[in-house]
């Protein structure tokens, strides 16, 4: 007869999914609604920069710190300094400090071209020297005037580059117009991590949409990693900043994770 298994992935709540709130607030409201961490992303935030304090949140509330996401968005160039080397080194001593396993990163700008050009290799080695993950995230180009411009490099797709441990982020599938089902059977087990939101594919537009609310097969890819087994980190990124009020976030926030709960699973046959 069939069965139904849940995954033992485990569901964190990245700290940009309460913005405007900031950082202590993701951690009362991930521990008040159940989930099984957070991800901190390294931002404008002092308190998303200093280890000592996010050490102290994550004991007060008995929560664990599960990944890192380096700061190496555009609003984040300045944080932690401008040399992109070294601030995926202190994520990396971060992560290693609270316990986390991940560091999310993103492919360097085209104009960071020193960093761009040894990226591959350097992640290599970063890898020999520890336990921690750097899980490379697809990105997506710019369009304008039927225009395609892509800002990465070496470039915004992680199935054309051989980076070992991918995050994979469902609602830059959507922005980027890539079959998201696609690209994950291309990466396969190199899937180490997911950034689980939805998107319209609106040119442009990184819409960060609660589970359920866009286009992207949000359920079937919980699903399928349900199936495979997956040990990563499944970790809710979405855009709350529109919310009308506390009450409206918290319940955005608390359908996402009902949602990953709900589809995470897999069928068996017993």
């Amino acid at each position: 007869m069939s069965v139904v298994r849940e995954s033992s992935a485990k569901i964190a709540l990245s700290t940009a999914s309460v913005y405007p709130e900031r950082t202590p607030d993701a951690f009362e409201l991930a521990a008040r609604l159940g989930y099984d961490g957070v991800e901190i992303m390294v931002g404008a935030d002092p308190v998303s920069q200093d280890v000592d304090v996010l050490e102290r949140l994550s004991d007060h509330y008995q929560l664990p710190i599960l990944a890192i996401h380096a700061p190496c968005l555009l609003v984040t160039q300045r944080v932690w300094g401008k040399d992109p080397w070294a601030k995926l080194q202190r994520a990396q001593r971060a992560a290693e400090r609270v316990g986390a396993r991940t560091v999310v990163v993103h492919p360097p700008f085209r104009w960071q071209r020193d960093y761009a050009r040894e990226f591959e290799t350097g992640l290599a080695r970063m890898r020999e020297e520890t336990d921690i993950v750097f899980a490379v995230e697809n990105m997506f180009p710019l369009r304008a005037r039927g225009n395609e411009v892509v800002p990465y490099s070496p470039g915004w797709n992680p199935v054309d580059y051989d980076f070992p441990q991918v995050t994979l982020d469902l609602s830059h599938t959507a922005v980027s117009g890539v079959d998201a089902m696609e690209m994950f059977g291309k990466l396969g087990d190199r899937v180490a991590h997911l950034h689980l939101a939805d998107g319209l594919g609106t040119a442009n537009k990184d819409e960060h949409l609660v589970p359920g609310r866009g286009n992207q097969p949000c359920a079937a890819i919980l699903e399928r990693l349900a199936g495979g087994g997956f040990g990563g980190l499944v970790v809710l990124e979405i855009n709350t900043r529109k919310a009308a009020s506390r009450t409206e976030r918290i319940d955005d926030l608390t359908e996402a994770l009902a949602f990953a709960r709900r589809h995470l699973t897999a069928p068996s046959k017993a």
